[in-house]
């Protein structure tokens, strides 16, 4: 039979009652302080036994021997083994995505598309390990699978990606990070309309394999930044260009070689790209490539006398990201 909480109490309570009056008949008056009795107890009930306290009478001494250790010890042991199921559900429930989270200011990632989910996730966690701030992490789906991560990443399984009570378990409304990858395009622009509505002051990134439908999203949410595919691109590059592939894979691989970083320009004045491009290269051994334009737009291989003001995100390729960057020897 499958003891509940509950009965377990009533055990325990009725154990600690019936001992104590016991021991009160047979006039164990030492064992029944209110500072000493509970300690007696539990030593001599999980039979660790220091000594420093024991009964007296002959019917205390017999009480104990029969009652007291044996009754106790299956009560130890049942507490324990409720302690420990309790535990290990709890757990269980973390790796197959049925706890709700307690957490904010994380990075969402909503769908599973297999090994490229963990690949993405991987590079998530190798990218902050060098960024001055680290967010937590938490994987979303609705994909019959379990945690792939569950020592460095929460996860929540849902029922839908537009289910408030399944979706607040994953704390959507408190991400800092939004990113939408699923296997379907129209299941990832569903899940970006929900969470806009649910959470508008996230940063969110929607991956789609038709680039009509990104742009179709960027119509009603010109906010979410769209990812579209570039295979055929890539194809064609590396056709016109041997090695072009090779190239940007490098550039986005964060294991080894230079990678492509952002940051923003925290300068107290204006400063001219070429200045700008110098400073990092002799400085940091860090190339800028591009600037963030007006309205978001990506300016690449900005004109040496480009201005760039205070706020300005850089993008630039380096060894490592940037920590602590000393923006004061900037102006030259």
């Amino acid at each position: 039979m499958d003891l509940r909480w509950y009965g377990v109490a009533l055990y325990l309570l009725l154990y600690v009652g019936f001992t104590y009056a016991v021991l009160w008949a047979a006039g164990e008056d030492a064992l029944l302080s209110l500072e000493q009795f509970p300690y007696w107890l539990v030593v001599t009930a999980s039979t660790v036994g220091y000594g420093d306290l024991s009964p007296s009478t002959l019917v205390g001494k017999w009480f104990v021997s029969f009652f007291v250790i044996p009754f106790g010890l299956g009560l130890f042991a049942l507490l324990i083994g409720r302690v420990a199921a309790w535990a290990s559900t709890q757990w269980k429930k973390g790796v197959r995505g049925l706890k709700t989270l307690d957490i904010a200011d994380h990075i969402l990632v909503i769908g599973w598309y297999e090994q490229r989910t963990l690949q993405l996730i991987r590079m998530l966690l190798r990218e902050q390990q060098g960024a001055g701030e680290t967010k937590p992490i938490v994987l979303c789906t609705k994909s019959d699978i379990e945690n792939p991560l569950p020592e460095q990443i929460g996860f929540v399984k849902v029922e839908s990606y537009n289910s408030e009570p399944d979706m607040a378990r994953a704390g959507l409304e408190r991400a800092s990070v939004v990113i939408i990858d699923t296997p379907a395009d129209d299941v990832t622009m569903t899940a970006a309309l929900y969470c806009k509505s649910r959470n508008p002051e996230a940063h969110m990134i929607a991956y789609f394999k038709d680039e009509s439908l990104s742009d179709l999203l960027k119509i009603h949410c010109p906010n979410i930044e769209c990812t579209p595919s570039v295979d055929l691109e890539m194809l064609v590059k590396a056709a016109m260009d041997p090695g072009s592939s090779l190239l940007h894979h490098e550039l986005l691989n964060v294991e080894q070689g230079m990678t492509q970083y952002s940051l923003r320009y925290c300068g107290e004045k204006d400063i001219s790209a070429q200045a700008l491009f110098v400073w990092l290269k002799e400085t940091y051994e860090a190339t800028l490539i591009a600037i963030s334009a007006a309205k978001g737009k990506i300016q690449v291989n900005p004109p040496n006398d480009t201005r760039i003001t205070p706020g300005t995100v850089l993008y630039y390729i380096a060894d490592e990201r940037i920590d602590g960057i000393k923006w004061s020897s900037s102006h030259v």
